[in-house]
């Protein structure tokens, strides 16, 4: 611990004592602490003599003096700098202090190099002296120039200066003295009270002073005036001419060039002049407007206006279609009338119609009525009612003919299958929304869809129990209130579900045996493609699987060996997305003796089975036997006669099921003596890229 306290008092003589230079090199010192105060006080009156003092306590060794440079900041910005030797403190007088004087004070030493800053103080001065306003003449003509000049007695800095005209500030000068003086203008003729006052900007602050004494300025009118003359001024039709003049009355001599005169309907400046104006025109119902005759001298302006009554000759017309829709290459009928006209001017025959453009192809018909055909595509018309030169335009008619609906198109969304709701579309390449299409079965209406948005389809759905149904279906399309027109009936594959799954095996299960070459057929009922596979013994993945475009197909042993022995079955699926499996057969291939004996056997099915979907009624056979005599030598067998058939059976419980079933059944294996030879000579097994590609 004492030795960080060495440490320390070490850094502190580095810090604040310094060696003198000159003669006295050995003097040091220290500036300990510098203070700054306002007197009287902080907060002071407009017109108090304030002082700020700035104390610096400053140690040293030797008896030489310190030179000591003193610096004064008003709100950041020096205001004050002092250099001198002596130790007594630093005075900065603020004699008659004003408003301009508010702000934060701070002082600064620096004694060779070595700088301290005190603490702010804030000084702030309120009271601002009451502001004088002196003019150059009380009475002057309207627009004649005089001179305004406001004093702010004694006030110092940056000031705005508001002058006033009976109470509205009418001009604003920023100045950085106490005095503001500006040129006015009065164009309105009679008594004006003005005054004045200002802001003595502080920054971030303003200080508003109370307004000045009230002056009276006099303002005379003079005699000159502008004069609008409007021939005729009543009874007043459209077509009729009207002759305009602006002139002025009282225009004295010293006057010439300095005037100016302008001729205005509303906001369209019709002429201009010095010292008249003639205007002529057609009078139309539009110029029931008021005329402006504008007189400028210099500031000074005057105005006259008149205000005119234009009856309408005629209405403006209106155009109109029949019928309101129309189609492309219809006839279409368009009519154009003015509603009203003055018959005390004009006959109603002198009113005539025309259409804009002429190349319309519309053919007049009567007065205001025109008949044609419709174009390919939209078109705007317009109407012209005209008479005793006047004419006018009615608002465009834009025509959009129509396209009339195509003959629909029905189709199939996705697949058709039997006894399944499927959607059917209904579509016209071309027409104009929205269209109804309506869906028919043989001429029956069944449901209708109106079609609102471009992108929006006419969605049917159906369901068919018998794949002729399909043809049945018929749609229309209409858009208008011609015959409807009708699509052709609806085309589609019709994907019936299957059903009936059958295994059959060849040879027949009594005459297999070993190295026989072993078909195991599978057939179903149903829409193909299909898909089949093949299990063996309940394993999970199939042994082979194939797609074909028959109802059924096989699936080979080349050479029927003791470990091909197990139990078969096979299953099928298609675009109905049913899965239907075969009843099980058990296969065994060997030799015992002499004689053979083959047998399929099938688990009695269980009532919980979900695989069963068919039981047949005919009797029990838990397995069907038979038995042939055979050689020692299976070559020097004999040949069966074309005539000899041998079959296996297998038959289901009939325990009051349905004879169709989920399974099917094994079916007969009819062999003649050609059929048999295939089980003694080799058979060719598929290839599988013959075959379209398996589906899982």
């Amino acid at each position: 611990m004492g030795r960080f306290l060495l440490l320390l008092t070490c850094t502190l003589v580095s810090n604040y004592l310094h060696p003198r230079r000159g003669a006295d090199a050995q003097s040091m010192f220290t500036i300990r602490d510098i203070s700054i105060s306002l007197e009287p006080e902080a907060n002071v009156m407009r017109g108090t003599n304030v002082t700020v003092r700035c104390e610096a306590l400053v140690s040293s060794s030797g008896a030489g003096p310190l030179s000591r440079e003193y610096t004064i900041y008003k709100d950041g910005v020096t205001v004050y700098t002092k250099t001198t030797s002596s130790s007594s403190d630093l005075l900065y007088r603020l004699p008659d202090a004003r408003v301009s004087n508010t702000g934060k004070y701070k002082c600064k030493i620096n004694i060779e190099g070595r700088k301290v800053t005190s603490e702010a103080k804030k000084l702030t001065v309120t009271g601002l002296s009451t502001p004088l306003l002196h003019l150059n003449n009380a009475v002057v003509s309207e627009g004649e120039e005089l001179t305004a000049r406001c004093t702010a007695p004694g006030e110092t800095g940056s000031i705005i200066f508001y002058f006033y005209d009976d109470s509205k500030e009418i001009l604003e000068d920023r100045v950085n003295s106490n005095q503001s003086e500006v040129k006015l203008r009065f164009n309105d003729v009679g008594i004006h009270k003005m005054n004045c006052s200002y802001t003595v900007l502080v920054t971030p602050f303003f200080f508003r002073s109370d307004k000045s004494n009230t002056v009276t300025v006099s303002v005379k009118e003079l005699s000159i005036t502008p004069v609008l003359e409007i021939f005729p001024y009543s009874n007043i039709y459209e077509g009729d001419r009207l002759d305009i003049m602006c002139t002025v009355r009282s225009l004295m001599a010293d006057m010439h060039g300095n005037v100016h005169l302008y001729l205005s309907r509303g906001t369209q400046l019709l002429s201009r002049g010095d010292t008249n104006v003639n205007h002529s025109m057609i009078a139309l119902a539009k110029d029931s407007e008021e005329f402006e005759c504008r007189l400028e001298m210099g500031n000074v302006v005057k105005v006259d206006t008149k205000k005119i009554l234009v009856t309408e000759l005629f209405s403006v017309p209106t155009l109109t279609i029949s019928p309101s829709e129309v189609f492309q290459r219809e006839y279409m009928t368009l009519s154009c009338k003015s509603d009203t006209f003055a018959s005390e001017r004009i006959r109603r025959d002198q009113l005539t119609y025309s259409l804009d453009p002429p190349e319309s192809l519309l053919i007049p018909k009567s007065t205001g009525v025109f008949f044609g055909k419709a174009l390919l595509y939209d078109f705007n018309y317009t109407c012209i009612a005209q008479a005793k030169g006047i004419r006018k335009y009615s608002r465009p008619l834009t025509v959009r003919p129509k396209v009339t609906v195509s003959t629909p198109k029905i189709s199939v969304v996705g697949s058709a299958v039997l006894g399944r709701p499927f959607k059917v579309l209904c579509k016209s390449d071309i027409g104009s929304l929205p269209i109804n299409y309506t869906l028919l079965k043989d001429y029956d209406q069944l449901s209708t869809a109106i079609v609102k948005m471009p992108l929006e389809q006419a969605l049917f759905t159906v369901t068919i129990h018998q794949p002729g149904e399909i043809n049945k279906f018929m749609c229309e399309a209409k858009n208008s209130q011609k015959d409807a027109p009708l699509s052709k009936r609806l085309e589609a594959t019709v994907v019936v579900p299957l059903s009936h799954p059958t295994l059959t095996v060849i040879p027949v299960l009594p005459e297999i045996a070993e190295g026989d070459h072993l078909f195991l057929i599978c057939g179903v009922k149903g829409t193909p493609p299909i898909t089949f596979k093949w299990y063996r013994d309940d394993r999970r993945t199939p042994i082979f699987t194939t797609t074909t475009d028959t109802n059924n197909t096989d699936y080979q042993i080349q050479a029927l060996a003791k470990d091909d022995s197990g139990t078969y079955y096979c299953e099928a699926i298609n675009h109905a997305k049913n899965v239907v499996r075969s009843a099980p057969v058990t296969i065994v291939g060997k030799v015992e003796r002499v004689d053979i004996s083959v047998w399929s056997e099938r688990p009695p099915a269980s009532a919980n089975d979900e695989e069963s979907s068919t039981v047949s009624n005919e009797p029990d056979v838990e397995y069907t036997e038979v038995v042939h005599p055979q050689p020692t030598d299976p070559s020097k067998a004999p040949r069966r006669k074309g005539t000899e058939t041998v079959y296996s059976e297998l038959q289901n419980s009939s325990h009051g099921a349905d004879e169709h079933h989920g399974y099917g059944s094994v079916e007969y294996a009819d062999l003649n003596g050609e059929q048999h030879e295939m089980n003694h000579y080799p058979v060719e097994h598929h290839n599988c890229q013959d075959l379209p590609v398996p589906v899982d």
